[in-house]
């Protein structure tokens, strides 16, 4: 089978003698050919030529950033074939590359949720097992506007977080946990708008619900980590549902920190009378008063007015 093998060179947990390591290892199972991305969206550009090329496998070792790229690249050309839940093409997932993500991020959101071991070289051994016996999955995952995205999107201050932490990251510094945290209590306390709230719930049939300060739409669950624990909006939320929301009429103090300590929690969603939670929606909107910011799968977006969201069965094939 060819394969390529797509390389973030400043991904956060991975060296140079390590990425050698597993290129030896896949070379024996695979025809692998390995680049590494130059720039922002350069992941997307050679997921699609991979897939123009009928290349059956597309391999990441980066970030959630970067396999958000791919998968964009490897999906790209179906979105206006794709409808909310009516399930996908006739052609099905089957036509295109299968994805591999390996872990190399800070996160790794979308590795930990498919099921793949946290380090690089057992990731890389449940790889070439899964190659080997032939085991592929089918997972869903949800369209934001005109972007894929396999785990997460967000208008509000998740993504105003994520905006403040690539700020940083473009001037060299390396995201971490404790980066994360720090930008998050700055923005709450320092720069978010935590008294004229902008979003509003759009769902075809329904009353709009709002106003909202934040709104994040999830395809998997948990929402993200905190270091080694899972925080969670959307317990339910996985690949083969429709998508979840978790929103906030409220970002007082009080009822933030209680929202914040059940979130730490997977046996029931977070709740009260500031929470909105939705399960397993096939397509909703959330509009906004003013532009807010936006992130997909832990990556800035810009800001936005309006962003409708659709879940897609079905629509990729993984080995994991």
């Amino acid at each position: 089978m060819r394969a390529l093998l797509i390389v973030n060179p400043h991904a956060t947990s991975t060296t140079r003698l390590r990425r050698d390591v597993i290129v030896r290892a896949l070379s024996s199972a695979v025809d692998l050919e390995v680049v590494e991305t130059r720039y922002r969206g350069h992941a997307t550009s050679l997921a699609a030529a991979a897939r123009a090329d009928g290349l059956g496998l597309v391999l990441t070792l980066g970030g959630d950033g970067t396999v958000n790229e791919a998968v964009n690249g490897i999906l790209a050309d179906d979105a206006p074939c794709r409808s909310s839940r009516a399930g996908a093409p006739a052609a099905g997932p089957d036509h295109l590359p299968a994805l591999a993500a390996l872990p190399g991020g800070n996160a790794n959101v979308f590795t930990r949720a498919v099921g793949m071991p946290p380090d690089l070289v057992d990731a890389v051994g449940q790889v070439l097992e899964s190659i080997a016996r032939g085991r592929y999955r089918r997972i869903g995952v949800g369209l934001a506007g005109d972007r894929y995205f396999t785990f997460n999107a967000g208008l509000g201050l998740d993504a105003e977080v994520v905006r403040a932490v690539d700020g940083y990251r473009s001037s060299g510094r390396a995201a971490s946990t404790a980066l994360y945290v720090r930008m998050t209590m700055r923005q709450f306390y320092l720069v978010t708008d935590r008294r004229h709230p902008a979003l509003t719930l759009e769902r075809d049939g329904q009353s709009p619900v709002g106003p909202l300060f934040v709104g994040i739409v999830s395809n998997t669950s948990p929402w993200t980590y905190l270091g080694r624990r899972p925080v969670y909006t959307n317990p339910q939320a996985g690949f083969d549902s429709g998508l979840d929301l978790f929103a906030l009429r409220s970002l007082g103090s009080v009822s933030l920190c209680r929202t914040l300590s059940q979130m730490l929690s997977a046996d029931r969603p977070p709740r009260g009378r500031t929470v909105v939670t939705l399960h397993d929606q096939g397509e909703l909107t959330l509009r906004s008063t003013r532009p807010v910011a936006f992130q997909v799968d832990g990556e800035y977006m810009g800001e936005h007015e309006l962003v409708r969201f659709r879940s897609v069965p079905d629509a990729l094939r993984i080995i994991a």
